[in-house]
């Protein structure tokens, strides 16, 4: 597989608030993506939920499923437990032919709670980490002997927000478990998305890339907003239209292979999805091709 540019229908239509984009159809999430020249698509509530009616869905557009977010539990249940749960989306994306599915940790996140400020977010301390790793890496283990591979997705309000959680993260967890590196969830965390894809290239199987709207992060931190709140101000936007420079991103993915999704979730009424989609296409085949990926 070489590099290939797919999209999160979050660019659409948010589904941790519905209110954004809710009256946007699935149809029209397609034909646009596939107008602008994405491959594939990662699912979002829109999407059927079966294969047969998820092919025929796609099938018109020639778009791929790309892979689609698992909420873990893992801090709550075992590995053995917690794969029992995901049965019905491990077996949809295995017969979609996806490769990878994209995790997190949500059993005690606060991302979706738009009252709750990040400076609440839960941490782990101690044995904790040592208890979610194991539980981690287990499970990914069970899954990659069937094809499927866990690619964690550190995320804003949850257990694996910050640098230091994400190095404790990949020093607790094993080999079958990889990293969904994703670019504007990584700078706001404070870490330099740049300096991860150099540390765990190896392990990075899978990219997410929306840029930051620097005023509005530092509003969001003054003032301690929660996830939803900074997301409803803009925070995210598409690549190229705000502070992160992707050129050393890319350049320490040498060889990368696999997708690079577009994942900026907007207010559609402030952020046409289809321009600001177009937009972060266009710089992402540009920054990828400037990286030699393409």
């Amino acid at each position: 597989m070489t590099v290939r540019i797919g999209a999160n229908p979050i660019c659409w239509a948010n589904d941790d608030m519905p209110e954004l984009g809710g009256d946007t159809t699935l149809e029209t999430i397609l034909s646009e993506a596939k107008q602008i020249g994405f491959e594939g698509l990662e699912l979002g509530k829109k999407f059927p939920r079966t294969a047969d009616t998820l092919r025929a869905a796609l099938a018109p557009y020639n778009l791929a499923c790309i892979s689609g977010w698992y909420s873990a539990k893992l801090l709550t249940r075992d590995a053995e437990a917690e794969f029992a749960a995901m049965t019905k989306h491990f077996s949809l994306l295995k017969a979609m032919g996806s490769t990878v599915m994209v995790m997190c940790e949500t059993s005690n996140t606060i991302q979706g709670e738009i009252d709750t400020p990040l400076s609440r977010r839960p941490h782990l301390k101690g044995g904790e980490w040592r208890l979610f790793g194991d539980r981690m890496t287990a499970l990914g283990d069970r899954m990659l002997a069937e094809g499927m591979r866990i690619v964690y997705h550190h995320h804003m309000g949850s257990v694996v927000q910050s640098d230091d959680d994400i190095h404790a993260f990949m020093a607790h967890t094993g080999p079958s478990v990889h990293l969904l590196l994703d670019t504007g969830h990584a700078v706001w965390g404070g870490s330099d998305p740049a300096a991860l894809a150099a540390r765990y290239r190896e392990r990075i199987t899978h990219v997410h890339t929306k840029d930051i709207r620097p005023a509005v992060r530092a509003q969001s931190e003054a003032e301690d907003w929660s996830f939803l709140k900074s997301i409803l101000n803009g925070i995210y936007t598409v690549p190229g239209d705000g502070m992160i420079d992707f050129a050393p991103i890319f350049r320490n993915l040498p060889d990368y292979s696999g997708w690079v999704v577009l994942e900026a979730e907007q207010d559609p009424a402030k952020a046409n999805p289809f321009e600001y989609a177009s937009k972060g296409y266009a710089n992402l085949t540009r920054y990828l091709h400037q990286a030699g990926l393409m």
